[in-house]
Parts: structure tokens; C-alpha cells; sequence
């Protein structure tokens, strides 16, 4: 193991103040599989109210006394983002050999220290972005957690509290439960059968479809099955769901591994909140150890609806397997 050298230290101390914005952006840019299908809200800190502005304008006949008996409604939910903390412990020695290569180290054809350091820090901002997404949907909040699954309550919790509590729901017009399992048979009538629960606000709109990567792929063999003397279709690898006018677009995501719901929204409810514009965020570099620096950073983070109103949000939940079912147990 080599000596850490003060010079080297201040290469990642400088690396982290000026790429502090690009280090502290990363984790969010790097979620580039949902980012296109979500929307972000920045400087959120803890809590935000968000929602929509219910109201039931419209012309009537005149009248000179004629008035509106309903005030306008604001639904609105939280946002909340949880304050995330990182310490995370490297040795920039070894870091630097993987980064350039054993070789390059030894013949002395590296790069210079401070572009080591600024990559070396970008990796270590890398895992963050993957963790984060790994979670997106099942995360659990735990105070005292150690995770990134224990830092916010992800799609899936917020969406399984809200079952619990009645506010999602058959009789609200924003759940419905599968009768039978999605199979490489059955997979196209299944969906498009759900898709027809949706309001037709939200079948009216650009909605997409939010789904383990195992459905789409029984999905795309079901249609290949359906439609193979089919001579006008061209190919079988679908992104939209059949009988939605190319209105719902079929998403997969492996952030929904073993999820047990689907979702159909749209991108503007499907909300990712972070901070990224104060100073309480940040990136530095500490050594508390002879041959060992930190990465340490905090963040803000969380993801919740914008409305669970069924004009809104259509929750789908999967019938589980009698195979899934022992493979939980």
C-alpha cells in the first residue's frame, strides 16, 4: 500500500469544492432509466405541499343573479424529501490503479492527480445514483437506517399505506386487483383489460405504464403469439399498450423487480423531489486515517405522487403466483 501524500490530499479536497455541483448532481442524473418518465422538483427540503387545483368552472345560460355555488378544491399531497448522509471510506492509491491501470501506474504514464481525483470521485458518486435507483419503488424509511432503502418511503410503500388507509382504492376508482397472473398467454388481454379501469381522463391522456421488466417481456410474447400471421405488424418488441391509440406507453424498469403493483400515470404526477440549489447539500473530503480518505456527502431526497386522484393515477395490483408465493415464504 502506498503513502498518501499531502499533495494528494489536496487534489481530492480541491476536486470536491470544484466539482461540488456536478458530485452533488450526479445521484439524480445517474436515475437516467425513470428520468424520462418522471418529473423532478428541486430545492425541496423535508416537506412540500404539491397537488392540483380542483375546480368546476364552466358556462351556463346568463343570468344577471347568476353565481357558483362549489368554491374551488386544493387537492393537495406532500412531498417529502428525507436528509441522506454518506461517509464513505476509499484508499486513493488502489482507487487510482483501477481508474488508469496497473501499467500506466508503473511506467509513470499517469494522469495527473487532480484528474485521478476528480474521476476517482465521480465513481463513488456513480454507486450512489445505482443504489438510489435500486430502491426507487420498495424503499422503507427507517430513522436509523443504514441504506438507501431505509432513506425514503419509495412508490410502492407510499402506494401500499395508501391502500391501507382506503384513499386508494376499487370504490375510488384508482386500484384495481388482478384476477390471474400475468403469463406469456395472457399478458396483452390482462393489460389492456386494466387499462380500460382508468378513468377516461387519464386513458384521454399521454399516460405510461409502469411495470417489471418480466411483464413487458410476457407482454411482448403474447403479442408475438396474438399477431404472428399478422402481415402488416413489423415486429413484436412493443412500447405501447395495444388499444390505447399509442397513448399508454408500457415502461419497464428494473427499480420494479418483484414489485407487486403496476402503475399507470402520468409523468408529470410521478414526482422525484430533491434540493440540489442550497448549501445545507454537500461534498468533501476528510482524512481520518493514514492510508484512508472519506467521501463524505449529504443530500436530500424522496419521491411521492403529486395526486392519487383516479383522473390521475391508476394503481394495478398483480396476482401473485402460487411459485412467487412460495418463494416468499
Amino acid at each position: 500500500m502506498g503513502k498518501l501524500t499531502s499533495p494528494q490530499l489536496a487534489d481530492y479536497q480541491a476536486a470536491a469544492v470544484k466539482y461540488r455541483k456536478e458530485f452533488l448532481a450526479m445521484p439524480i442524473i445517474g436515475l437516467e432509466e425513470i428520468l424520462p418518465f418522471v418529473t423532478l422538483r428541486f430545492g425541496i427540503r423535508y416537506k412540500e405541499a404539491v397537488g392540483q387545483l380542483s375546480v368546476n368552472a364552466q358556462f351556463a345560460p346568463y343570468r344577471a343573479d347568476m353565481k357558483h355555488e362549489k368554491n374551488a378544491v386544493l387537492d393537495f399531497r406532500t412531498l417529502e424529501t428525507f436528509f441522506g448522509a454518506v461517509v464513505q471510506p476509499f484508499e486513493p492509491n488502489s482507487a487510482a490503479t483501477l481508474i488508469i491501470g496497473q501499467n500506466a501506474m508503473t511506467k509513470g504514464e499517469s494522469m495527473k492527480n487532480a484528474d485521478i481525483a476528480k474521476k476517482v470521485l465521480a465513481s463513488i458518486s456513480k454507486s450512489l445514483s445505482e443504489n438510489l435507483n435500486r430502491v426507487l419503488w420498495s424503499a422503507v424509511r427507517v430513522d436509523n437506517g443504514t441504506t438507501s432503502a431505509e432513506l425514503f418511503n419509495g412508490w410502492d410503500t407510499i402506494t401500499t399505506k395508501e391502500v391501507t388507509a382506503g384513499n386508494i382504492s376499487a370504490e375510488k376508482k384508482n386500484y384495481v386487483k388482478l384476477t390471474e397472473a400475468i403469463t406469456a398467454e395472457n399478458a396483452v388481454d390482462v393489460l389492456k383489460k386494466a387499462y380500460r379501469n382508468a378513468r377516461p381522463e387519464l386513458r384521454g391522456v399521454k399516460t405510461f405504464m409502469y411495470v417489471p421488466q418480466d411483464v413487458l417481456d410476457a407482454y411482448n410474447d403474447a403479442y408475438a403469439v396474438l399477431h404472428s400471421a399478422t402481415p402488416y405488424v413489423q415486429g413484436f418488441e412493443q412500447i405501447y399498450l395495444e388499444g390505447s391509440n399509442k397513448k399508454c406507453q408500457i415502461v419497464p424498469l428494473t427499480s420494479k423487480a418483484e414489485s407487486k403493483y403496476i402503475h399507470i400515470s402520468t409523468k408529470e404526477n410521478m414526482l422525484i423531489g430533491c434540493d440540489q440549489l442550497g448549501d445545507k447539500e454537500d461534498v468533501v473530503i476528510e482524512k481520518h486515517a493514514p492510508f484512508v480518505l472519506d467521501y463524505v456527502a449529504t443530500m436530500f431526497f424522496g419521491v411521492d405522487f403529486e395526486s392519487i386522484d383516479p383522473r390521475r393515477l391508476l394503481v394495478v395490483e398483480l396476482k401473485v403466483t402460487d411459485a412467487t408465493a412460495e418463494g416468499e415464504e
